[in-house]
């Protein structure tokens, strides 16, 4: 970063890191290029989920893929996994360490219990066939020890009763409201949208749902405020092979106003099997493996009306293997989006105080948190969350190291687009 001074206490920027950071999360970079050419508009999208139930599933693939037609080229944002919000966040950091002459900056670690990344499995149930699937893809879950959360369509796409739903729940599962009928006109005009939005809320109080997921991730986060639910997960990371194309180029959950975003950060199983064609996981563990450089969140979309066929059923057979296998290595923590949510509501809410010549964190379920170091190795920035296991120096009693800990604890930056003090936003 050229542009950036870096003096002893002090850190001067061109620009204001928090606006960079709001721009890529609220996908305001997208401009009139949101969605592709074909069968983009308002018009072309209701002509083809009026005439969807009279297409074969051959047909409606073929359209789906020419739909999609040369993602391969679109260069911004990064795929398969885009991480430029962290790289902004970790910059903004490495910089501010810089300016107090290398000294450590404690913070409030990003998971529970010092795991090392989370991840969600979440099933979005689209038709018939995948709603009277769900009791199996239940067993199958609870056989790698992976509790999920599934989605449901309130009206016309399948019945639903509250015995049914209770039947999910009792499992230890999570049941949350999948758009109200999936017909791809939820966003169609903001006065249809805070129509629906108010038959929305009324079933996810009905679902006794915390959460949210519009139907093919569309999405206009300008008008989420209408939605009364705790977290939403309508956001890719990058979607290139999603209807609207943008993403928020993070992978990390995020507020937008009062509800956090738990955002889409691998690939869809239908984008894997129908349009990538591949059974295999080689890029789910590919995406897993760029989130967990950033201790980041794995979140997972997989409908059981595409997996009732056995080839692609082993495919999600692998990846709960795989997932159970980095959880039982101490890697991942994975769990229910409402725990994510619970968790990250906790932790914003949490501060480090300083105790003579150490840091302590205050607020609810302290008891699962862990305090955390950023440091320099070389010109690279490293967390060590395991810094209190070796010998390492105290900060001066007087030391002021010129960052606002409250600003650690929500990761937001108390910053000044002339000067900044205090340590940016690492990762939120």
């Amino acid at each position: 970063m050229k542009d950036a001074v870096v003096e002893r206490g002090a850190l001067r920027l061109p620009f204001d890191p928090d606006q960079v950071v709001d721009n890529l999360r609220f996908e305001r970079y997208c401009g009139s290029s949101r969605t592709d050419s074909f069968l983009s508009g308002a018009l072309a999208n209701k002509l083809y989920y009026l005439a969807r139930p009279f297409l074969g599933v051959s047909v409606r693939r073929h359209l789906q893929k020419l739909r999609l037609a040369g993602w391969q080229s679109i260069p911004f944002p990064h795929w398969p996994v885009d991480r430029t919000v962290e790289q902004v966040h970790e910059t903004m950091l490495r910089l501010c360490v810089q300016a107090h002459d290398g000294e450590e900056v404690p913070f409030i670690w990003f998971w529970p219990e010092r795991f090392l990344s989370c991840a969600i499995v979440t099933h979005d149930v689209e038709a018939v066939e995948g709603r009277d699937f769900c009791p199996a893809l239940m067993d199958i879950d609870e056989s790698f020890g992976i509790k999920s959360s599934f989605q449901l369509i309130p009206e016309q796409r399948y019945a639903l009763s509250l015995s049914f739903i209770e039947s999910i729940r009792s499992r230890g599962f999570e049941v949350n409201v999948h758009d109200l009928n999936h017909d791809g006109r939820l966003f169609a005009s903001e006065a249809n949208f805070r129509d629906r939005a108010g038959r929305i809320n009324q079933y996810g109080r009905a679902f006794g749902a915390h959460g949210f997921r519009s139907g093919a991730l569309y999405r206009n986060l300008a008008w989420c405020g209408a939605l009364e639910f705790s977290y939403d997960m309508s956001v890719p990371n990058a979607a290139h092979l999603d209807p609207q194309r943008g993403g928020c180029c993070t992978v990390m959950p995020y507020f937008i106003g009062k509800i956090l975003e738990l955002p889409v950060t691998t690939t869809q199983d239908y984008s894997l099997f129908y349009i990538l064609n591949q059974y295999s996981i080689h890029l789910w563990k590919s995406q897993i493996a760029e989130i967990m450089e950033k201790h980041g969140l794995a979140s997972f979309i997989v409908h059981p009306d595409y997996i009732v066929e056995s080839r692609t059923r082993d495919t999600y057979k692998s990846l709960l293997a795989y997932l159970a296998e980095l959880r039982s290595e101490g890697k991942i923590w994975i769990a229910l989006p409402r725990e994510v949510n619970e968790w990250w509501r906790a932790r914003s809410q949490m501060k480090l105080v300083r105790q003579g010549n150490n840091w302590v964190i205050e607020g609810p379920e302290k008891d699962k948190a862990r305090i955390a170091y950023a440091v320099l190795d070389g010109d690279r920035l490293t967390y060590e969350p395991s810094l209190k296991y070796r010998e390492r120096p105290r900060l001066r009693e007087d030391s002021d190291l010129g960052y606002d800990i409250k600003a650690l604890e929500t990761h937001r930056p108390r910053s000044n687009p002339a000067q900044m003090r205090s340590a940016p936003q690492m990762i939120s």
